[in-house]
């Protein structure tokens, strides 16, 4: 379809006097002179031959070593409409950070600069925030109709976190890490207040907190192919995403996930003698009150069970303590509707191995270690049965 024919203005069906949504398209780049002259030329000819909107692309260094400054700069003196900034803090989160709070476009966007993320993608994604049906609109490659070429362990660390984000916070997003979002600049500069990360768990922790207070995420299937270059640390990072999501859970379970942004209005009947279902009667839930519920359950899931099982090793031995912790932890489980029986055998089994793999005398906080561990496993794995916080 030529996007640049569907926008154009139909006499007295548009006002040829509105000013269209501008658009700015960041590429946050580290150590990244081979792969960003590429990128960069590639992106402005696919803009050039038929986006709809006015655009800017921004490349942001974020600390490079290499020689990606005097590229980029290259870069923005070659074409018109990009520009280039440099900041010395390192991290994906750090780059949107500067680039969308000083952005003068209406709609801010970013995409990874080694393009796995097909770019037929990005009108779609963009005309989701610019029709003002979402705040944030986000690339998927597990959602329904997403193509995707990646290896098996990348594919596997992925989808247990998504789980994870489903399972603990009742997310309704289905990809928080790929590297393909846009998002309303008015809406999302005060939700950054909000966010602490300056790494790659930036993504994550925007998107909760925008479901936390109400906003509307839409999903875009892509196509994406891995590449085999990439600067991501799977595993690296997949560790630091964790430790964040400790962070973000208590967080909004104590009460501070609240951003000052307009709430979305609540929906109406179109049709004007439409008789609708009372408000109170709609037996909907608010997502941040289910996310919030979700977050408290998980956090106090696993504290709980740690704590148990410490007090217990005063006295009793590690297999005894474990069944205790479990038993106990396992009641809270019960009350969500899991299936509270197999939860505790399966993770009696798993934390018995993970014991049995210590080496003698490696002392109770790496029995603890080892059996909180195992209940956590038990926990991303079971995310894929039953989502934790809806009927």
């Amino acid at each position: 379809m030529d996007t640049r024919a569907a926008m154009q203005p139909t006499p007295r069906v548009l006002d040829t006097a509105a000013r269209p949504a501008s658009v700015d398209i960041v590429i946050p780049v580290l150590n990244e002179e081979r792969a960003l002259p590429g990128c960069v030329r590639t992106l402005a000819a696919f803009l050039d031959a038929g986006f709809p909107l006015p655009w800017r692309i921004t490349i942001v260094d974020n600390g490079s070593t290499d020689a990606t400054w005097p590229v980029a700069t290259a870069l923005a003196g070659e074409h018109e409409h990009v520009h280039a900034r440099r900041i010395e803090v390192r991290g994906r989160g750090a780059a949107l950070r500067a680039a969308w709070r000083e952005s003068p476009a209406d709609i801010v966007a970013y995409m990874d600069v080694d393009l796995s993320t097909a770019l037929d993608a990005l009108f779609p994604l963009v005309a989701a925030v610019a029709s003002g049906h979402s705040e944030i609109a986000i690339g998927t490659r597990l959602g329904r109709g997403a193509r995707i070429r990646r290896s098996a362990r990348r594919e596997l660390i992925s989808r247990g976190y998504n789980a994870l984000l489903r399972q603990g916070f009742g997310a309704g997003f289905s990809d928080a890490q790929c590297g393909f979002k846009a998002a309303r600049a008015r809406v999302v500069r005060p939700l950054m207040d909000k966010v602490e990360d300056d790494g790659w768990f930036f993504d994550t922790e925007l998107l909760l907190l925008a479901e936390h207070n109400g906003l509307r995420v839409h999903e875009v299937p892509v196509d994406w192919v891995e590449d085999v270059d990439s600067r991501v640390q799977v595993v690296r990072t997949a560790y630091d995403d964790l430790k964040g999501l400790a962070r973000v859970a208590w967080t909004i379970a104590a009460g501070r996930g609240r951003a000052p942004v307009a709430a979305r209005p609540e929906p109406v009947p179109w049709h004007p003698e439409a008789m609708p279902v009372p408000a109170h009667s709609a037996g909907a839930v608010r997502g941040g009150t289910a996310r919030s519920q979700g977050a408290f359950f998980l956090l106090f899931s696993v504290v709980l069970y740690a704590l148990v099982y410490w007090l217990l090793r005063e006295f009793q031995g590690p297999a005894t303590a474990n069944v205790c912790a479990l038993v106990l932890a396992g009641a809270v489980t019960a009350v969500l509707r899991l299936r509270a029986v197999l939860f505790v055998v399966v993770n009696h089994a798993l934390a018995a191995a993970a014991l049995n793999l210590l080496p003698p005398g490696a002392g109770r906080p790496a029995e603890a270690g080892a059996v909180v561990a195992a209940y956590c496993l038990l926990l991303v794995i079971r995310v894929t049965a039953s989502p934790l916080t809806r009927d």
